[in-house]
This record gives C-alpha cells, structure tokens and sequence, in this order.
C-alpha cells in the first residue's frame, strides 16, 4: 500500500440531502482514498478537526459505472465513502456550518 498521510485520507465531503439529514445525529459524510482503512479515517478526522472524537467509522467501497464515448467504453474510477459518528460531547465539523 501507498504511504497515505492523514491529509491524504479525506478527499472531500459529500453534501446530499440524505447527508445533510444525517448530521444532526453528529454523522459526516466524506469521500476517502481507496486505500484507507477505518483507523486511518479516524485518525484523519481527529487530527484535521482538532476538538472532534469518532466514536464509529463505516465505509463502503462504490465500484466504477461502465461508461461509454461512441463504441469504446471504460469504467469510471472506483470510489470509496466513509460516514463517521463523533461522540455526544464532541465539537461540529464547521466545514458544514455554512450550508
């Protein structure tokens, strides 16, 4: 595996209306490197939002839809998503506060 630092790990959030709903029970949605496992999706987000505990980590793993152009075709890149759930005394992500 690639050495991924904690800076690499999130790549960004996902802003949907299911997700938007979801952080009132403290529950953030992120986008995050393939290659990332759930100790180092909370280390990332302990350590990018200081203030913040994870109580639980989920991922799920999306593979590429088939994509066509013409009469080549291909798939789109794999991606990976994580829904983190900090504990009751910990601090919002303000990355969300503006929306």
């Amino acid at each position: 595996m690639a050495n991924v630092q904690y800076y690499d790990v999130i790549l960004k959030p996902v802003v949907t209306e299911k997700s938007m709903d979801a952080m009132g029970e403290k529950k953030y949605t992120f986008l995050v490197h393939p290659e990332a496992n759930k100790a180092m999706i909370r280390e990332a987000v302990e350590k990018m939002f200081p203030g913040t505990k994870v109580k639980k980590v989920n991922t799920m793993n999306n593979d590429g839809k088939l994509r066509r152009m013409g009469r080549t075709q291909g798939y789109a890149a794999k991606t990976k998503k994580a829904i983190v759930q900090l504990t009751e005394d910990s601090k919002e992500i303000e990355i969300f506060g503006g929306l």
